[in-house]
Parts: C-alpha cells; sequence; structure tokens
C-alpha cells in the first residue's frame, strides 16, 4: 500500500519494464503541477526499471491538445505505454467542464483505438490547492500513479501478446 495524502489506496507491485520505452506527453498550462507530475512519472518508471534514456517527454499547450499529442506519440510506433499529465482547475467558466471531459474522452478514444495504453494523470479540481495536493510528490503524488498504471497496462498487453 501506498499512502497518499489522508488516505492509503491499494497499488499492485512495481512491474518489470526493463526495455520497453514510453512517452510522457505533459499539458504545460500549470507548469509547477506538471513539473511535479512529471517527475513522479520518471520515479515511476525508474522503479519499474525502464532506463531513462527509454521515456521521452513531450509537451503540449493545455490539456484540450493532450489526446492529439497521445496520438502523434503512439504514431511514432516505438512506444509500449504512453502518460497523459496535466492539470484543469474549475474556475468561473464552464470552460472546466468542456476542457476536462473531452480531454478525458479523447484520451480514452486513443487508448482504446491505438490499443497502447496510456496513464490518465490529468488532475480535475475545484482549487488549486487540491491540485497542489494531487500533483506534490511529497503527498499524492498523481504522477506517480499514472505512470504505474501505463507500466501495469504495458506487461499486461505484452503477457497477451505472449500468448495469444
Amino acid at each position: 500500500m501506498k499512502p497518499t495524502g489522508d488516505t492509503v489506496t491499494q497499488s499492485l507491485p512495481a512491474p518489470s519494464c526493463a526495455g520497453k520505452r514510453f512517452a510522457v506527453v505533459s499539458a504545460r498550462w500549470y507548469v509547477e503541477l506538471t513539473d511535479w507530475l512529471i517527475d513522479g512519472a520518471r520515479r515511476a518508471l525508474a522503479d519499474c526499471g525502464v532506463a531513462a534514456n527509454d521515456v521521452d517527454l513531450y509537451e503540449v499547450p493545455g490539456c484540450f491538445e493532450l489526446p492529439l499529442g497521445c496520438s502523434k506519440a503512439i504514431d511514432l510506433g516505438r512506444y509500449d505505454g504512453i502518460v497523459a499529465l496535466g492539470v484543469v482547475i474549475r474556475g468561473d467558466t464552464p470552460h472546466f467542464d468542456f476542457v476536462a471531459g473531452e480531454c478525458a474522452r479523447g484520451i480514452m478514444d486513443v487508448q482504446l483505438r491505438s490499443g497502447v495504453p496510456i496513464g490518465f494523470g490529468v488532475l480535475t479540481t475545484e482549487t488549486l490547492a487540491q491540485a497542489q495536493e494531487r500533483a506534490d510528490p511529497a503527498r499524492m503524488d498523481k504522477g506517480y500513479e499514472a505512470a504505474m498504471a501505463a507500466a501495469q497496462l504495458a506487461t499486461l498487453s505484452a503477457a497477451a501478446r505472449a500468448t495469444g
């Protein structure tokens, strides 16, 4: 179990992903927060045995652009998994609803169409303080969790191909 803030979440053991390649696609709207998320993703992949030079970082302007960024990375044909990272904070307009919902739907569509696993590390929060808590490596470390999800699915995909 990995402690996360005030709660404890159950997690699977870190899979062995040595020799696998991953792309981290990060929206750069909240730079300090996404830098924390990127740090967490890199640490998770390292914990899975992924070499630092087997992780590529791609940046897109905002979360609305994440699905296309993930799709473009997948089209390169060299990644076993993708980690999508970003932050959407509710404001005074309906912008949040459109961006958060379309980002999630788009990433799911890309993942299902391609078969390449995408760890969803897009924070959708009410406040900046909530986003800081979730992104901070010393607290909830959601970048780590998203990368670990991508790694778990990448090994599942490899196992399915081997037995299929």
